[in-house]
């Protein structure tokens, strides 16, 4: 007869069993510890599948122990089942990332909520890599082989790239004030222009107001401008290009 198919939590803790046998409060524990970064087991999980292997005879049920927690053990059923398990095709990784849903729609969030969100994952991220690196350094001092680590590798590249991501997105997504200090209209925020100067939001630079114009970066004293006439002093605006008035001349 046909044994009939294993779903992947129950493959992962028949796995786990030929180790020898174990818990349901050790199989959460030892899957929270092996696969717990890229294969999610709930404890609920554990203890209603257990239940349904061994009504299946993939285990058996030993005495209870300490703490009243029962050990399972391994059958040659489930030996069978397992390896009939591990033979088939992996299926195609599914990402379910929720800070890139987030992202999706981040145009309806405030910018400032959108850069928050960003810098706290990113830190997570970062906490994880050195936490993997330490954990390399030390599975490599225990006489661990580069196959041992062919996961903990995985997860090292996986940080590095993520991180990488990171870094090179948009500015305006991870910086919002910065470039809102930028490119905001002037008058959204009070900045001081002369008497009858108007604004072309978007442009940016440095203008010189009065009958002479003065080149960016050209430095006069106010007594200077004043004795050859020239009008309001210069103004460095950020958020807009001053238009001078009629009669005045302006170059940026």
């Amino acid at each position: 007869m046909e044994a009939r198919p294993i779903n992947a939590t129950v493959g992962s803790l028949l796995g786990f069993l030929h180790q020898g046998p174990q818990s349901g409060w050790d199989l959460v524990t030892t899957a929270q510890q092996t696969i717990g970064d890229f294969w999610s087991l709930t404890r609920s999980q554990v203890y209603r599948e257990l239940t349904t292997m061994a009504a299946q005879g993939l285990i058996e049920a030993d005495e209870v122990g300490p703490r009243d927690r029962r050990p399972y053990r391994l059958t040659p059923a489930g030996e069978r089942a397992f390896q009939n398990w591990l033979e088939q095709e992996p299926g195609q990784e599914q990402i379910r990332y929720p800070l890139l849903l987030t992202l999706a729609f981040s145009r309806h969030l405030d910018p400032e909520q959108v850069a928050e969100f960003l810098t706290r994952h990113r830190t997570v991220h970062a906490a994880r890599l050195t936490a993997y690196q330490d954990e390399r350094t030390a599975a490599q001092a225990a006489g661990a082989t580069p196959r041992d680590l062919i996961t903990l590798d995985f997860g090292l590249r996986y940080e590095t790239a993520v991180l990488d991501w990171f870094d090179n997105l948009p500015h305006d997504l991870t910086h919002p004030t910065a470039d809102l200090a930028i490119a905001a209209p002037i008058a959204d925020r009070q900045l001081a222009r002369p008497p009858g100067a108007t604004w072309a939001p978007g442009a940016v630079g440095v203008v010189s107001f009065g009958t002479e114009a003065r080149a960016a970066g050209e430095t006069k004293s106010l007594e200077e401008r004043r004795a050859r006439g020239a009008g309001a002093p210069q103004v460095r605006p950020r958020g807009g290009l001053p238009v001078a008035p009629p009669g005045d001349s302006c170059r940026c």
